[in-house]
């Protein structure tokens, strides 16, 4: 790879390589192979755990990192066009690593510079590393990622990992369920591409329903700033809260994933469960990043 925009650019076997490469990186985070290397962290959008783990990863790896971490103090406040801000900061750097809110973003940015670009989310579209520590996650917990039933809750509309998520699985037979209200359903072409795929699925509103045969269960929070109608959101917010008492039953291997952050989609109450493991998998996430970056810049 010598960029990571979209999980549908990757093969099978580039994201094994991100797997394994990342359970050597958490053996060893600290091989300072970016010495010298310096990364632009540009977040257009809020972010704590993703930008946060990026930074952590380049510095563990022994880079330096420059960039913004809201856009009100870049030079996009100022009127600044996106093809300026990045034409401006390839510059200075060896890679760009971008959040932005306007879908496609990335793939742009991508097109007008010879700098690697890694997306770190945009818009409702895609999370590419976030799919890479999710899968990570997976492996980890699970032992492979082959013939595993996943179920996805809440935010399936506009939870770009999801959707990231669901593309990156096409490798290894999945079975999926799709919890979510009518007006949060799966946009139609990954229902279309999943036929594509040959990918088992159905598409319900009982989570109840799911548990018992779950091995991997991703919840996803309501995201309130994906909404335009306010009433529209509050309809929907609280539509699923997965408690402790919920979880008698199901199977032991069976792990809860949450890309953070929650609201109340889990209850505080599950936080203690063993089969909980959202806060392990954005530890998860430092790794992944490293294995992206140095994949990327050809030092691994």
């Amino acid at each position: 790879m010598n960029k990571l925009v979209s999980i549908s650019d990757c093969t099978k076997e580039d994201l094994l390589h991100i797997v394994n490469l990342a359970e050597k990186f958490e053996k060893n985070p600290n091989p300072h192979l970016l010495d010298g290397k310096l990364v632009a962290t540009l977040f257009f959008e809020p972010s704590t755990r993703t930008r946060l783990s990026f930074e952590t990863a380049v510095q563990r790896l022994g880079g330096r990192v420059i960039g913004f971490s809201d856009a009100a103090t870049s030079s996009s406040s100022k009127g600044e066009t996106l093809h300026d801000t990045i034409k401006m900061v390839s510059n200075y750097v060896d890679l760009i690593v971008m959040r932005h809110p306007i879908e496609g973003a990335a793939r742009y940015a991508s097109e007008i510079t010879n700098i690697p670009v890694i997306n770190a989310g945009d818009g409702s579209n895609q999370h590419p590393t976030q799919t890479m520590l999710d899968l990570y996650s997976i492996k980890k917990t699970q032992g492979t990622l082959e013939n595993l039933t996943i179920s996805m809750v809440g935010d399936l509309k506009y939870g770009r990992t999801v959707h990231s998520l669901l593309m990156a699985m096409r490798f290894f037979n999945p079975t999926y369920h799709f919890v979510a209200p009518n007006e949060l359903k799966l946009p139609a072409q990954y229902p279309e591409f999943m036929r594509k795929n040959n990918i088992k699925f159905d598409e319900r509103e009982d989570m109840n329903s799911v548990l018992a045969d779950s091995d991997i269960l991703y919840m996803t929070r309501v995201q309130q700033e994906r909404f335009t109608d306010l009433v529209e959101y509050e309809k929907v917010k609280n539509t699923y809260t997965l408690r402790s008492n919920m979880l008698e039953g199901t199977k032991s291997n069976l792990k809860i994933l949450h890309p953070l952050p929650r609201i109340n989609e889990i209850a505080p109450d599950v936080d203690d469960n063993p089969k909980a493991y959202y806060f392990e998998q954005a530890r998860n996430g430092v790794f992944a990043r490293q294995a992206v970056i140095c994949s990327i810049l050809g030092m691994c």
